[in-house]
């Protein structure tokens, strides 16, 4: 088996191929010709049929686990290389990040032939779930067991499973129906990070910024964040619907081992660049670019007010649709450096430099001097930078405030909304 279909939406879209170690990746030509199709990846045009094997190689690569342990048990469960995206993908690649399926052709032909909740969800209860993460926490690759039918594929480091949430129950689901809710256990070398991404999720919402929605809850004796996909939705008597979307590492064509600048991968002015481009291609042409530059460099501002240090090119996505519509994904995998007590603050770099790496060697003159790198109306970069520094601590206070009701406790609600409330003031008063 050296072929795998790749179904956009139920659709078929096109065909992976491996030889000699090789991938590549072709459209089919009634999807070209579908005219509300729209690429497996902006690295991979519609334009061109044939794609050879970097595009489809870094794809692939940064819908797996960035996990070596997730993939050497992955390899021993499915008889494949852990260094072979096309076989990884070919046994876990039924629900992955986005619409796209990769499936074999016999199951393709199943799935297309199929309606829209085809598909089998083995229900389980909340003691299964409490199961589940206890088992992702000892084994990052373990959110499936060999009985699941459906096999997904989530990238990042952190212990994660995927399961479907639908009228109050949890389930397993394959075939056309989707995962909808990613969970993640806090991993035992970061206490308090469930409460962390939380915080800083609902933080960036109360600021106006799109971000995905979460909340934390227990399992037992199991606690996690609970976050709802963005790329997953349901319109009232109607079925699940997979969105399409990448990350500017797949954007780009970039492996995920180069997903930091400092090691080789996109900087800011890179992905600036990006949503110009394909802003510029679409049918509101230049606004809708110039939106999505303001959300993106809202976004890279408030991970440095929140010293959001993981704040890499895989964290951040494109939603793709017909018609050349790409726009900035909601933000996710938001979380703040000082709650983790063992960091020193003059030790906190940034994924994507404003000048420097380090958060506390960026000041705002850095922000005036990259704004205008790149392009932007440097005074008015500072203005927003200002502005929503003066806006964030009562922003703090309403989010702190609002996890306290929910019955949440952990100590590092407390220390994020004592520093990053002082830390604001400190950046406000520069202005």
């Amino acid at each position: 088996m050296n072929e795998l279909v790749v179904l956009l939406d139920a659709k078929r879209a096109g065909v992976v191929r491996y030889a000699n170690d090789r991938l590549s990746f072709s459209y089919d030509d009634a999807w070209r010709a579908d005219p509300d199709a729209y690429p497996l990846s902006l690295s991979m045009p519609l334009a061109l049929r044939d794609h050879d094997d970097l595009p489809i190689r870094a794809f692939i690569w940064n819908l797996l686990p960035d996990n070596d342990r997730t993939l050497d048990r992955w390899a021993r469960q499915f008889h494949v290389s852990a260094r072979n995206p096309f076989r990884l993908i070919a046994a876990v690649g039924e629900d992955c990040a986005g619409a796209v399926q990769f499936v074999m052709p016999e199951r393709a032909d199943v799935l297309i032939a199929e309606g829209p909740d085809s598909g089998d969800v083995a229900w389980i209860d909340e003691a299964e779930v409490a199961r589940r993460l206890r088992s992702v926490l000892d084994d990052a690759a373990s959110g499936r067991t060999a009985g699941d039918n459906g096999q997904f594929s989530l990238a990042g480091a952190q212990p994660k499973t995927a399961l479907l949430f639908e009228d109050g129950r949890w389930g397993i689901p394959s075939g056309r129906i989707p995962t909808t809710h990613i969970l993640k256990p806090p991993a035992r070398a970061l206490p308090g990070h469930a409460e962390n991404e939380h915080f800083c999720l609902n933080l960036a919402r109360r600021m106006g910024l799109r971000a995905a929605r979460s909340q934390v809850r227990g399992f037992e004796d199991q606690l996690a964040i609970v976050v709802t996909r963005y790329d997953r939705v349901r319109l009232p008597g109607e079925s699940w619907v997979r969105l399409h979307q990448e990350d500017m590492c797949q954007a780009l064509g970039v492996l995920p081992q180069k997903k930091y600048q400092n090691e080789g991968g996109p900087g800011p002015e890179a992905i600036v660049a990006l949503l110009r481009e394909q802003g510029s291609m679409a049918v509101d042409g230049g606004d809708m670019a110039d939106a999505d530059v303001d959300r993106f460099v809202d976004a890279l501002m408030f991970n440095w007010l929140i010293a959001g240090t993981d704040a890499h090119a895989k964290n951040y996505s494109l939603l793709i649709g017909g018609l050349g519509t790409v726009v900035l994904a909601p933000l996710y995998d938001i979380a703040s450096a000082f709650g983790l007590a063992d960091i020193a603050p003059q030790k906190m770099k940034l994924a994507m430099k404003i000048n420097d790496y380090p958060v506390a060697r960026v000041l705002p003159h850095h922000w005036q001097e990259w704004s205008e790198r790149v392009g932007l109306e440097s005074w008015e970069v500072l203005n927003r930078l200002f502005a929503m520094a003066e806006s964030l601590p009562a922003a703090i206070d309403r989010v702190a405030a609002e996890m306290r009701g929910e019955g949440l406790d952990h100590p590092v609600i407390d220390r994020l909304a004592t520093i990053l409330t002082d830390r604001a003031k400190r950046i406000a008063a520069m202005g």
